[in-house]
């Protein structure tokens, strides 16, 4: 699934009638995920933290690769955006 694709399902754009696996960012990242890869204890933290200004779906896909990347890999154990997203999809799937 194309990352763009992923971002629309995670902030809400296809809603849980389109895909039955819609899972919110608030339950992707979870406080359990946050605290365990990072020191931060939500993804609101973690975005705020970043001075990033989320407030709609269109926020989180305007912040720029590098940037968000470089936010991920300075406040958790992961090396880029991809690598926590993918982390975070595979422990709810567990």
């Amino acid at each position: 699934m194309p990352f763009d694709e992923l971002l629309k399902e995670l902030q809400g754009q296809k809603t849980a009638q389109e895909d039955p696996n819609f899972v919110p960012l608030a339950k992707l990242f979870n406080e359990a995920f946050m605290r365990k890869h990072s020191k931060l204890d939500s993804f609101a933290e973690f975005l705020t933290k970043g001075n990033f200004q989320v407030e709609t779906r269109e926020d989180i896909r305007n912040i720029p690769d590098e940037l968000f990347d470089r936010h991920v890999a300075r406040e958790t154990d992961f090396a880029n955006w991809n690598a926590m997203l993918e982390a975070a999809t595979k422990e709810h799937g567990e």
